[in-house]
């Protein structure tokens, strides 16, 4: 055989730092877009904030070029018209590093007014603080503790007693299971109910016995809770009342007792679960008219430093070094951050001139939306608008909504035209609220009901929709 060289000529496409950088932008959200500007901020030398204060509608922040004695044109959101209906959004408070306004007397070192509000307590703390007044010897209180350490943020002991006790070395004499198994039950004692428990059985049996003696169907319930919880699952109602040999009337109320139990009693203490929506643009109708504006409260304000931008171009450097590759991301960063706004209002406006009517009427106006139509019309690919719409959220006078929420798949109507899921949806849901409590309707009368609004969808779509809007089926209707 023989080795030989040979060239060969290919084409191939490859994403430019800045593209790659934009593409990233695009898809973030604005809780992690802030975070990344914040690290931005932190590590580049050519980045500051933008401290000026805009009179009219905020935009994208000022950009200073360092290589030109001028300052680069600014692309600002147009001033909505100002009027009654018109609701400001406010200022810019901001996620993107405080921009901290004197106060009257000159002094701007004044602490924001939320860091005088008192945290709510968390699960463990309010469970330390019964125990600070029981009378407890030391071991058992450290016992008690050691259980308290170990619950789940929803309140339950899912770490066996042996494990726990094979954990705790050091103590003399050692701790077995059953010391912990008498602490444990210390815990159940407290508030709230059925903390400590091990299962959801245990959990709503603990809240059953804490119920007064004198509570009807009280003993039912807790052998309901215990013992044939996965019947009541799968809504087996009279297998269910065979086998504990009572009435309907004593079943269903039984089964009442324990829908009022709360199956995670721990998750109402503490915030650390909290997640805040920041919605990325604001509708809001103006004189007649849906307007959509990016929200002043996500825009970053950040500029490229003019005094260190000119000392670098005044000085000898060489091509390719740090502060030049630095000064160039600086530039990158902000005009990525301009166009992310630009194609994120672009897209939202689309969506909105689809949509008025949902606006205007609700759900059952929603019109049938793909990804593809928006692109086609504003000339971009189907996947720059699935960045776009992926964890964006508008907020409008209905709620606020995932730009996602605004595409539904078509479907077909008897007359010819076509019809939403979105909107389908709302027509269940409003066929179940009007049902009369002792007939609730069935899936295959709900989707009769559809046909005769013109609405043709099988029983088992009917069947999913409902589920996927949390709503009981007919038995559980009728039991409640």
């Amino acid at each position: 055989m023989e080795r030989t060289l040979s060239l060969r000529a290919r084409q191939t496409l490859a994403l430019s730092p800045r593209l790659q950088q934009s593409v990233r932008l695009l898809q973030l959200s604005a809780l992690e877009f802030a975070q990344e500007i914040r690290q931005a901020l932190i590590t580049n030398p050519f980045l500051e904030e933008d401290e000026t204060e805009d009179t009219q509608a905020p935009g994208i922040a000022n950009v200073h070029d360092a290589n030109t004695r001028e300052e680069a044109p600014v692309e600002e959101a147009v001033p909505p018209p100002q009027d009654d209906a018109y609701e400001s959004p406010g200022t810019l408070s901001d996620s993107y590093g405080e921009r901290s306004n004197p106060n009257r007397n000159g002094d701007d070192s004044e602490s924001d007014w939320t860091d005088w509000i008192e945290s709510a307590p968390s699960l463990r703390d309010h469970l330390r603080n019964q125990l600070l007044i029981a009378q407890l010897e030391d071991r058992d209180r450290i016992l008690a503790h050691a259980i308290i350490e170990a619950l789940d943020d929803d309140g339950y002991l899912r770490q066996s007693l042996e494990e726990l006790a094979q954990a705790l070395t050091g103590f003399e004499p050692a701790v077995e299971a059953d010391d912990l198994r008498s602490a444990l039950r210390l815990v159940q004692c407290l508030e709230p109910c059925g903390v400590g428990a091990r299962d959801l059985a245990e959990c709503l049996d603990l809240q059953l016995q804490a119920l007064p003696e004198g509570t009807p169907y009280r003993e039912l319930a807790r052998r309901v809770a215990r013992e044939h919880l996965p019947l009541v699952a799968r809504r087996e109602v009279a297998r269910l009342q065979r086998i504990e040999s009572c009435d309907e009337e004593a079943l269903r109320g039984a089964l009442s007792l324990i829908r009022k139990l709360n199956p995670r009693p721990g998750t109402q203490y503490g915030d650390d679960g909290i997640r805040y929506i920041v919605p990325d643009v604001i509708v809001r109708k103006i004189r007649g008219k849906w307007n959509v504006m990016v929200n002043p409260n996500v825009l970053p304000r950040i500029r490229v430093n003019r005094v260190y931008a000119d000392i670098f171009r005044r000085s000898p450097r060489e091509t390719g070094s740090p502060l030049s590759q630095q000064l160039q991301e600086a530039r990158w960063l902000i005009r990525n951050a301009e166009q992310r706004f630009a194609t994120i209002q672009r897209v939202a406006e689309a969506i909105v001139e689809r949509q008025k009517k949902f606006l205007d009427y609700g759900e059952v106006a929603m019109r049938p939306l793909a990804l593809k139509q928006i692109a086609d019309e504003l000339g971009l690919h189907e996947s720059t608008v699935s960045r776009v719409t992926n964890n964006k959220y508008m907020s409008t006078p209905r709620g606020l909504f995932e730009f996602k929420h605004f595409f539904s798949r078509q479907l077909s109507t008897s007359s010819g035209g076509v019809c939403s899921a979105t909107a389908i949806r709302a027509l269940i849901r409003e066929l179940i609220e009007a049902e009369k409590p002792d007939e609730p309707l069935s899936d295959a009368r709900l989707a009769e009901m559809l046909a005769e609004q013109g609405v043709r969808v099988a029983r088992r779509t009917v069947t999913k929709y409902r589920r996927l809007m949390q709503l009981p089926n007919v038995e559980l209707r009728r039991l409640s």
